[in-house]
């Protein structure tokens, strides 16, 4: 507790505060002593209170892990998949956006649900459903297969994913989750180098001759102990009143973001229909009747789909705004980053694989400094810094990539990639708290809902683009020859859009609350102390 924190008043029980109805939301015991739900703070054991919630942390950061690798591993093995299973470019673009789409599509309701039933019971449902998608991907015998196992993966992993960042902000005390979200994007920087590179190794070396279905396969030992393992450490939360899943709005929700996402995707391939851009204008329609539902459902029974008091808090409202730009400008960039890498200058996957280290170390580093170090001290200027350094790697790139063309090598690609890379650490941690700083604690599963599903929309939509920005831009029939430099013309192309998206991130950025994330957190923190220290009583093994 920091020293601006209130002083907690010790004679409030933990049955004094249930019966106010305050302590439904905190994670509820899992262990064997019958008598933990009556501890007071001064009775829990610390030790094992911390013991038991950094270990669930770990958990569901792996299953974070998992999600995040499994992107970034496809990513890779996309030529691979392409050559074997002589799959079209639209099947190609299916493969990513199809998980991309399901995935934006549920994470509202995969929040829901988790503040509905509970959790760590979501979270488990997600994991297993994860499992088994994986092995069905593995297993796919053709294109069409392969895509419909990758929306499966989306749909569970919509129940999953949700679950971490609400488990996190209802185990954790406030003055606790800069670390936490420090830890979190170094995760990030972690799965962003270990995807590229497992894909790379894991189709060079061919294991039992699985080539590209081998990347699938990874996730079953993974998924198999977090369902073990989760069930033993991590403890159960809801929210503090019973809720009911809101039908009507997950109806609307999935139907709008299927009108505009899907003709995003499918445009290019189908001529650019007029139902298209029919479906895109009406999904706004859609849209602005799910608002207008939900604020009718939050008068009658308190049990919407989406909090839209959530949007009344600054912090939170901003950060949306940048979060979903941010995945539009992530989803051109890595997709067609692979493409150049291993179809326009022909490398192997090893190389192509190799060549991404730089980018995700300075990841990785950069993103486990930013919310600890500079966040605090400078507040949103870490985040708007962020944007430009990520801005001036991408231009350094476009610079490289023009002067060297074909014969450029991986040395020449170095520096850009750890601009980009920094830059991009300066942003995912401090932005993931940023958003939910201020959110209350008994919306954490609709608020991480909504984080997830705008970053997911954001990238399908950047997917989507990549049909504009990048196949765009190139004859439909290429001669051997004319291949690599139509990809590198293209991927220049390309450069220049993401850098004018990071540009208008930056714009956007000065919509976010000047203060540092430490400061939120400690006004946080005064107003919930009583129930962090009864919610940390709870937490024993």
């Amino acid at each position: 507790m920091t020293s601006s924190e209130p002083v907690l008043d010790t004679s409030l029980s933990t049955s004094a505060l249930k019966g106010r109805g305050e302590l439904r939301d905190q994670p509820q015991p899992t262990g064997s002593d019958p008598t933990a739900d009556t501890r007071t703070a001064l009775d829990a054991p610390p030790g094992g209170a911390d013991r038991r919630r950094w270990i669930a942390l770990a958990i569901v950061m792996t299953a974070a892990f998992m999600d995040l690798v499994d992107v970034t591993i496809v990513n890779i093995a996309i030529p691979s998949i392409q050559r074997s299973e002589h799959a079209t470019f639209s099947q190609i673009q299916w493969i990513t956006a199809g998980y991309a789409l399901a995935f934006a599509a549920g994470l509202v309701t995969g929040g829901r649900l988790g503040d509905i039933h509970g959790r760590r019971r979501i979270f488990l449902l997600g994991i297993g459903g994860f499992t088994l998608a994986s092995a069905l991907c593995g297993l796919a015998a053709n294109p069409e297969m392969l895509v419909a196992a990758r929306i499966a993966q989306g749909a569970t992993a919509a129940l999953m994913v949700p679950q971490v960042l609400s488990i996190v902000h209802a185990t954790f005390p406030a003055h606790e989750r800069g670390k936490v979200f420090g830890l979190f994007g170094a995760i990030v920087g972690l799965g962003a180098v270990s995807g590229p590179l497992l894909g790379a190794l894991l189709i060079e070396w061919n294991p039992l001759g699985l080539e590209w279905r081998a990347i699938f396969l990874i996730n079953l030992p993974v998924g198999v102990a977090g369902l073990i393992l989760g069930r033993r450490f991590i403890t159960e939360s809801k929210a503090p009143h019973a809720l009911k899943l809101d039908l009507v709005g997950v109806a609307l929700v999935t139907g709008g973001l299927l009108m505009l996402l899907y003709p995003l995707t499918r445009g290019r391939e189908l001529g650019w229909p007029l139902w298209g851009y029919v479906s895109m204008a009406g999904s706004l329609v859609v849209f602005a009747a799910l608002v207008a539902y939900e604020r009718r459902k939050t008068a009658r029974d308190g049990s919407p789909l989406i909090e839209l008091s959530l949007f009344k808090v600054k912090s939170f409202a901003a950060g949306i705004a940048v979060q979903t730009v941010f995945g539009i400008a992530l989803g051109v960039f890595f997709l067609v980053w692979t493409l150049y890498l291993q179809t326009g200058l022909g490398w192997s996957v090893l190389k192509a694989g190799l060549t991404g280290i730089p980018f995700s170390l300075a990841v990785s580093v950069a993103a486990g400094i930013s919310v600890q170090k500079l966040v605090p001290r400078f507040g949103r200027k870490v985040l708007q810094a962020g944007a430009l350094l990520m801005a001036a790697g991408v231009l350094l790139y476009l610079a490289e990539s023009e002067r060297y063309g074909l014969a450029i090598t991986p040395w020449q690609m170095a520096l850009p990639l750890v601009v980009m890379g920094a830059g991009m650490g300066l942003i995912v941690a401090p932005l993931t708290d940023a958003i939910l700083s201020g959110v209350p604690r008994e919306h954490a599963g609709s608020a991480s809902g909504l984080i997830s599903t705008v970053q997911q929309m954001g990238n399908a939509l950047g997917l989507g683009l990549v049909a504009v920005v990048f196949f765009g831009v190139m004859e439909d029939h290429l001669l051997p020859a004319e291949i690599g430099p139509a990809f590198v013309d293209a991927f220049e192309y390309a450069l220049g859009w993401v850098a004018a998206v990071l540009l208008a991130i930056f714009l956007l950025m000065f919509a976010l609350p000047g203060r540092s994330s430490v400061v939120d957190h400690e006004a946080a923190e005064a107003v919930g102390t009583v129930e962090d220290t009864e919610r940390e009583s709870q937490l024993v093994p």
